[in-house]
């Protein structure tokens, strides 16, 4: 795939982008900044890619793909009201999407949301990720709903998600590695099961492994996005800031 898609990008900048300005101060025109941007971006190297996108989305009104890549460079920036401010007004743009890649926008926004504490927010981004993502993701997002019915004080709802997400996990991702997630799902469907008349309290809930949010997606988001697509389009501004 990188060699197909080092062709399409070659191409793709000589055909359409030579007629960008070329950035202040700098030997190279915003054309070849894309071309790093996108090399960043593909390397998970999102820190580097958001510094430039961000300079070329200020000089151009980039399209709904480049600025969900800027919310992905947000989002693995722990930027999180950023990562929520590109995506919630982007998502509904975002249909003519694969659904997989779909799945991952939904689901950084999910997070996103949920690690400002703004749970009934996630909770739909959840959904929609859960309508388009693999079975074998499901449990994840399953997992960070329970937390969001817990920490409004609902329980009953909260525990059939815990339920759920321990459904799938043992049905599909049952790894050595997801001992740890299945355990601790299960002493919380103990916990919050009638007999034992738990009562939680949100503002004292702490999620123990934080890190984990971001490394969900990790090494599967490049793969799921068609960066091919972005050259078959051949759409880079909806118009020119001037």
């Amino acid at each position: 795939m990188k060699k197909a898609f080092f062709a399409i990008a070659t191409a793709f900048l000589l055909t359409t982008m030579l007629s960008m300005r070329p950035v202040a101060d700098e030997n190279v025109s915003d054309s070849e900044l894309l071309g790093k941007a996108i090399d960043y971006f593909q390397s998970g190297k999102f820190h580097e890619a958001l510094l430039i996108f961000d300079k070329l989305d200020r000089r151009y009104k980039l399209n709904p793909r480049f600025r969900a890549f800027i919310a992905v460079c947000h989002y693995y920036d722990w930027n999180d009201e950023q990562t929520c401010e590109y995506l919630d007004s982007l998502i509904p743009q975002l249909e003519p999407f694969a659904p997989h890649e779909r799945s991952i926008y939904y689901y950084i926004n999910a997070e996103s949301h949920f690690n400002l504490k703004q749970y009934e927010q996630a909770i739909p981004y959840y959904e929609q990720a859960l309508n388009v993502c693999y079975d074998n993701e499901k449990s994840d997002a399953f997992y960070r709903m329970g937390y969001c019915y817990l920490f409004n004080n609902d329980t009953a709802t909260a525990a059939e998600y815990f339920q759920a997400a321990l459904d799938y996990y043992q049905r599909f991702r049952n790894t050595q590695s997801d001992q740890p997630r299945i355990a601790q799902i299960q002493k919380m469907i103990r916990s919050l099961s009638p007999e034992y008349n738990a009562v939680w309290q949100a503002e004292n809930q702490q999620i123990s492994d934080p890190q984990a949010v971001r490394d969900t997606l990790r090494h599967r988001i490049i793969n799921d996005i068609d960066l091919s697509d972005i050259f078959q389009n051949q759409i880079i501004v909806e118009d020119t800031v001037e």
